[in-house]
């Protein structure tokens, strides 16, 4: 059976919609810009992703000035708080990069992302889980890099991941599910929106949103049903934060289940019984783990094209990002 596409319009842009911009170490894209002068190039990266988005790379260890290869630098726990320090030497890097992260942060706003990947690790750029050394204990891996903290201080809602936990199908299906509906979001709050648009983002979503946090589908339902009642930029501002905040919880097996059985739903009066079993049996596989969810996807698919199910043939869930990127053969 072949993955029909869907109409243009679920993930794809048109034409002269605004390129998706995705902020990125620099290293990441096989740029010799490392404290060794090597780099950390990441294949599914460049290969795959960069077909469909921008990068802006970004080294914040290179743009303060330092060199390249140059001396390593760490995270140090004094009785002043944590410092940015080189290894051997001990130069205080720290307001240096603070002051730049800050810059650096304004001027990416500027630039409209839709994500960013971090380098993992990196005293810069690392998320979470970086090395914080002391001088009479072991290092401890509770600090965050000092760009990447500013970062995501700036941006609460912007999808962001390091490189080394897109290695986990489940966590890449859910940056790149939240960076291209993060585009979507952005590109019906640019313009003059109306309460009609918004309902109809909101409708598109319905089944997104399921699958990832129901209770966040129904109150984003009750703020667009009073939406007409509140100050546009309210309403924006938080259907953005439990949009984004919705999608961010990991979509389970059991939520994609109901789903994809609710959706089954709405082809009940179109299909045969063959057909609906067939199906159905699909679904099933899927939640016993014997399948993965592109299976059962894949025949939804077909049946809403074949049949002409409007309602359906709308819905994000279908095809949230580009098939090419692999990402539901794994989940």
């Amino acid at each position: 059976m072949n993955d029909e596409a869907l109409p243009r319009g679920l993930w794809d842009a048109p034409d002269d919609a605004p390129e998706i911009r995705v902020g990125i170490s620099t290293c990441l894209l096989g740029r010799k810009v490392r404290f060794d002068g090597g780099h950390k190039r990441d294949a599914y990266l460049t290969d795959l992703l960069g077909a469909f988005v921008t990068f802006v790379p970004v080294c914040p260890e290179v743009e303060i000035g330092l060199g390249i290869p140059r001396e390593a630098i760490r995270l140090v726990s004094t009785c002043e708080g944590v410092r940015l320090r080189g290894v051997r030497s001990g130069a205080d890097h720290t307001e240096k990069m603070q002051r730049y992260a800050a810059a650096k942060v304004r001027a990416l706003e500027k630039l409209d992302l839709s994500g960013y990947v971090l380098k993992k690790d990196s005293p810069s750029c690392g998320m979470e889980r970086v090395k914080i050394y002391s001088e009479k204990a072991m290092p401890e891996r509770s600090g965050a890099g000092m760009f990447a903290a500013a970062l995501l201080q700036h941006f609460p809602l912007l999808p962001v991941e390091e490189e080394g936990r897109l290695n986990d199908p489940r966590l890449r299906e859910n940056f790149l599910e939240r960076l291209f509906a993060y585009r979507r979001l952005k590109t019906l709050f640019r313009a003059r929106w109306t309460i009609g648009a918004l309902v109809r983002f909101h409708t598109a979503e319905k089944l997104n949103l399921l699958a990832h946090e129901p209770e966040g589908y129904r109150a984003l339902g009750r703020l667009v049903a009073e939406a007409k009642r509140l100050p546009r930029a309210e309403v924006a501002a938080r259907y953005e934060t439990l949009f984004m905040g919705a999608l961010k919880k990991i979509a389970t097996v059991r939520k994609n289940t109901n789903v994809l059985q609710h959706a089954q739903g709405y082809l009940k009066r179109v299909l045969a019984a063959a057909d609906k079993e067939e199906l159905a049996g699909l679904i099933r596989d899927y939640h016993r783990g014997l399948v993965p969810i592109l299976v059962p996807l894949t025949l939804l698919r077909h049946h809403v094209r074949s049949n002409g199910v409007e309602y359906l043939a709308g819905q994000t869930y279908l095809e949230p990002h580009p098939k090419e990127l692999m990402l539901r053969n794994h989940v």
